[in-house]
C-alpha cells in the first residue's frame, strides 16, 4: 500500500465526509487502517450523492410498478413500454453545486451525464429537458449564473445533436447561493435490446472506453453531499469539464457495439467515476473485480491511484465484454477515434482489488461496502400549518394584475432561453417549447409520439410539503394530458436542504408521501430519479440559507399518433370552456406575491379523484378530435392561461363570464387545481358531456379579434400582452 502525504485517520475521513461512526464501520469492514485510495472509495460510495443514506427509507415507499414498466429504480434509467416493441428510457439528475461554482461547465456536464445514463441502456437519446431554479432577479449574481447555465445546456445539447424540447425556470431568493440545474434525457430502444449494468462471467475482461482520465471532478460526489460555504469558489477543481463532440462519438460507438452480441454489462462513469462504475457493476452481479490502473488512459502525468479512482472526467464508460469479442469492440472504438483499454477482469473473490505500478492500492469486500452502507432514519419535524389568508383587497384591478403577472419572473416568456436551444435537431419534434403544455417528439419510423414535461411549484411545497409533492405529480400528469398523451411514468429530482435538520427531513418525508399518493391515484409510477440534498449555503455569521423544497417531476406519456397532439394556441371563432372546480384559491398564488408582496397562506387543495376524472375526460375529448387547443390552468390562474393561449395564437378572446359568487380577482387569478381550458367549436356540447361525467364546466367566452375583452368591457390588445410578457429576460440579461 502507498503512504499518503498525511495519515489516513478519523480526521482525514471527516474531511472526506465520513462521520466518526462511519469511519469505525470502515475499520470494521476491512479490519485495518485503509489506504488513501480505499478511504476515497468508501467516502464517495457512502456519500449522500451515491448512497442515498438519508433518503432510501422514504424512496422505498413510492410506487414503482405498472404493467407497462419494464425496469424501475435501480438501473441507470427507468424503462417503460411505449408499444410496437419499443421502450422509452428516461431519467432526471441534478448538477446543482457544480453549476453555482462554474455555471457553464456545471450545466453542460449535467446534460452529458444524463445522456450517458440513457444511452448506456441501449437507447438513442431523442430529447433533453431541464428544470432550472435561479436566485432573485435583483441579485447581481443571478445574471451570471443564468447566462452560464443556459449557454451550458444549449452548448452541450446542440453540439451532441439531441434536441432540448422543454423544461421550466423559476426565480426565488432562496436559490441565490444555490441554483438548481436538473437535466432530463429521454431515449428510445427496442425492448429486446436493453442493456443492464450487472457484471457477469468470471474472467471476462473489463474495458474502459471514451475520453482519457484527468484530475477534474475529483471528489465531486462528496462536494455534492455537503453545504456550500464562503469557500465555494475554491471548489472549482471539483467541477468536471465536458466535450460534447466526444460524447457524440461515444453515443455512436456504443450503439454500434450494442448492435453486436459483445456486451455483458455496461455502466457510465458518472459521479465517483471509475469507483462507482466498477463497484456497482460488480456488486450488482455478485462477482469480484480487479483493476490495473496502469492501463487506464490518462491525459495528465503522474496520476495516483486515488486520483484515477475518484476522477469524474467526462465521456467515459466501463464495459464488461465477451472475451471473444474484444478485438471486434476495439475496432469499433478505434474507428470512432475513442480510447479503448482492457483495464481489468471479473473475479470470484467478491472484492474490488485495485493495482497500480506493482502495488495493491485497494482490496475491499464488495458486499459489506453495499450492505453495510449507512442508512439513516433521520428525525422529522412537521411543517407548521399555514395560517389562513384573511380578507384581501384588489388594489390594482384585473387588467393591471394581468399585465403585472405575465411580465413577472415566473411567467414571463422564456423565448430568450429557448432560442439558444436547438429544439428541432433530428427532425422529430412535433411540439416545441412554448407551443403546448408538454413537448412532443415523434418516434422515428412510427406514428408514436412521446409527450414530455418537467414540473414543480416549490412555494406550494414550502407551505405544505405533502400537498405540494402531490401537486407536482398532478401538474406533470395534467400537462401530458393537455396534449392528448396517456401518462405513463415519472422520473424525479428531489432537491432539498440539509437533511440533518428535522424540519428539512420533515419536508422531504411529507413530499414523498404526497408524491406517492398522487402517483397511485393517477397510475403514474416512479421509475427513476435522483436525490440532491444539502442545497444550503452557509453565511459568514454561521447561519445557513436553504432552498425552497423542490421535488421536480419529469413526466412521460405516449400518443398513438403524434400528429394529433394538441397545442395551446387559440384560433378564431372557437368557444373557450373552463373544466374543473373554481373556488378562488389565492394562498401561495402568484397574484398574492406580485400584487400584495406576500408569500403566505395554504396552497390550493388537491382532489385526486376529481383530477383523474377530469383528466381522463379531457384526454378522451382530444382523442375524438373535438379539441382545437388545450391548456391546463396553473400559475397565475384562469386569466393568465387565457392570455397565454391568446399570445400563442395571436388571437384575442371576448370573455363573458356569468357571476360565480367569487370576487373577480379570486375567480381570475385563483390557482385551484385540476382545471383545463379547452377551445372547441361547440362549447354547449362539451359542457353537456362534462355535466354527464360529473365535471364542472362553464363557458368563458369566444375567440376572435386582436385583444382580450374582459367582462367589464376593458380590452387588452394581444400585442400589449406580448410586450409585457417578453420584457423580463432581455432586461435581466442586458444589465
Amino acid at each position: 500500500m502507498t503512504t499518503p502525504a498525511r495519515p489516513v485517520d478519523g480526521a482525514l475521513a471527516r474531511e472526506f465526509g465520513l462521520s466518526a461512526e462511519e469511519w469505525d464501520r470502515v475499520l470494521g469492514i476491512i479490519g485495518r487502517t485503509p489506504s488513501l485510495t480505499e478511504l476515497g472509495i468508501f467516502s464517495v460510495m457512502w456519500s449522500e450523492h451515491c448512497s442515498y443514506k438519508s433518503s432510501r427509507v422514504w424512496l422505498k415507499t413510492l410506487p414503482t410498478e405498472a404493467p407497462w414498466v419494464i425496469h424501475g429504480p435501480g438501473e441507470n434509467a427507468g424503462v417503460v413500454d411505449i408499444g410496437e416493441g419499443l421502450a422509452a428510457i428516461f431519467k432526471m439528475e441534478s448538477h446543482n453545486h457544480p453549476s453555482f461554482i462554474e455555471p457553464y461547465q456545471g450545466a453542460a456536464t449535467g446534460v452529458g451525464g444524463i445522456l450517458r445514463d440513457v444511452f448506456t441502456m441501449g437507447a438513442r437519446p431523442v430529447a433533453n429537458l431541464n428544470a432550472l431554479r435561479f436566485g432573485s432577479s435583483d441579485n447581481p449574481n443571478t445574471r451570471r449564473i443564468v447566462d452560464g447555465v443556459v449557454r451550458g445546456v444549449g452548448g452541450y445539447g446542440n453540439c451532441v445533436g439531441v434536441p432540448t424540447v422543454g423544461g421550466e425556470i423559476n426565480f426565488h431568493p432562496s436559490y441565490d447561493g444555490n441554483p438548481l440545474v436538473n437535466a432530463m434525457t429521454v431515449g428510445v430502444a427496442r425492448q429486446d435490446r436493453i442493456f443492464l449494468s450487472a457484471a457477469a462471467g468470471i474472467g471476462n475482461p473489463v474495458v474502459y472506453v471514451g475520453s482519457k482520465t484527468g484530475r477534474d471532478g475529483i471528489h465531486g460526489a462528496t462536494m455534492a453531499s455537503a453545504e456550500f460555504g464562503e469557500d465555494a469558489d475554491a471548489k472549482r477543481p471539483t467541477v468536471q469539464v465536458g466535450d460534447p463532440f466526444v460524447e457524440k462519438l461515444l453515443i455512436e460507438a456504443c450503439l454500434e457495439l450494442m448492435a453486436t452480441d459483445a456486451i455483458v454489462a455496461i455502466q457510465d462513469m458518472g459521479a465517483a467515476g471509475l469507483t462507482s462504475s466498477s463497484v456497482e457493476m460488480a456488486g450488482k452481479g455478485g462477482v469480484g473485480i480487479e483493476l490495473d490502473l496502469d492501463s487506464v488512459p490518462q491525459r495528465e502525468r503522474g496520476m495516483t491511484a486515488y486520483e484515477m479512482m475518484l476522477s469524474e472526467s467526462q465521456e467515459r464508460m466501463l464495459i464488461v465484454i465477451r472475451p471473444d469479442r474484444t478485438e471486434q469492440a476495439r475496432a469499433i472504438f478505434d474507428k470512432w477515434e475513442l480510447d479503448f483499454a482492457v483495464v481489468g477482469h471479473l473475479t470470484d473473490t467478491g472484492h474490488i482489488v485495485v493495482r497500480h505500478q506493482g502495488r495493491t492500492e485497494a482490496d475491499i469486500p464488495l458486499a459489506p461496502l453495499a450492505d453495510q452502507a449507512p442508512l439513516y432514519r433521520r428525525p422529522v419535524a412537521p411543517t407548521p400549518a399555514p395560517a389562513p389568508l384573511g380578507p384581501l383587497t384588489d388594489p390594482v384591478g384585473i387588467e393591471g394584475a394581468l399585465i403585472r403577472l405575465i411580465g413577472c419572473a415566473d411567467l414571463a416568456s422564456r423565448a430568450w432561453v429557448w432560442n439558444q436551444y436547438d429544439s428541432t435537431v433530428g427532425g422529430q419534434t412535433v411540439r416545441r417549447p412554448g407551443g403546448a403544455d408538454a413537448a412532443v417528439v415523434q418516434v422515428d419510423g412510427t406514428r408514436l409520439g412521446l409527450a414530455l414535461t418537467t414540473d414543480c411549484t416549490p412555494r406550494y411545497v414550502a407551505a405544505d410539503a405533502r400537498t405540494g409533492g402531490a401537486q407536482a405529480v398532478a401538474e406533470a400528469w395534467r400537462n401530458l394530458t393537455a396534449v392528448g398523451a396517456r401518462p405513463l411514468a415519472v422520473t424525479d429530482n428531489l432537491n432539498f436542504a440539509n437533511p440533518e435538520k428535522p424540519e428539512v427531513m420533515g419536508q422531504f418525508a411529507d413530499a414523498i408521501t404526497g408524491m406517492g399518493e398522487a402517483c397511485r391515484a393517477l397510475d403514474f409510477p416512479v421509475v427513476s430519479g435522483n436525490v440532491s440534498l444539502y442545497n444550503e449555503t452557509r453565511k459568514p455569521d454561521g447561519t445557513t440559507v436553504g432552498i425552497l423544497p423542490t421535488p421536480a417531476i419529469g413526466g412521460l406519456g405516449v400518443l398513438e399518433d403524434a400528429s394529433r397532439a394538441v397545442g395551446l394556441a387559440l384560433r378564431p371563432d372557437l368557444d373557450l370552456v373552463l373544466l374543473g372546480r373554481t373556488d378562488g384559491a389565492l394562498g401561495q398564488s402568484l397574484w398574492l406575491r406580485e400584487v400584495h408582496g406576500r408569500e403566505d397562506g395554504p396552497p390550493p387543495p388537491l382532489d385526486l379523484a376529481a383530477e383523474r376524472r377530469t383528466g381522463d375526460f379531457v384526454r378522451a375529448r382530444i382523442g375524438e378530435g373535438t379539441v382545437v387547443a388545450c391548456h391546463d390552468v396553473s400559475d397565475g390562474g384562469v386569466l393568465v392561461a387565457v392570455a397565454e393561449m391568446a399570445m400563442a395564437g395571436d388571437v384575442g378572446c371576448r370573455l363573458d363570464v356569468p357571476p360565480s359568487g367569487l370576487a373577480p380577482y379570486a375567480f381570475w387569478f385563483g390557482e385551484d387545481q385540476g382545471r383545463y381550458l379547452l377551445a372547441v367549436t361547440d362549447g354547449a356540447a362539451l359542457i353537456e358531456a362534462a355535466r354527464r361525467a360529473n365535471i364542472e364546466a362553464r363557458l368563458l367566452g369566444r375567440s376572435g379579434g386582436d385583444g382580450l375583452t374582459l367582462p367589464s368591457g376593458a380590452t387588452i390588445s394581444v400585442p400589449r400582452l406580448k410586450t409585457a410578457n417578453e420584457a423580463f429576460f432581455p432586461a435581466l440579461m442586458d444589465r
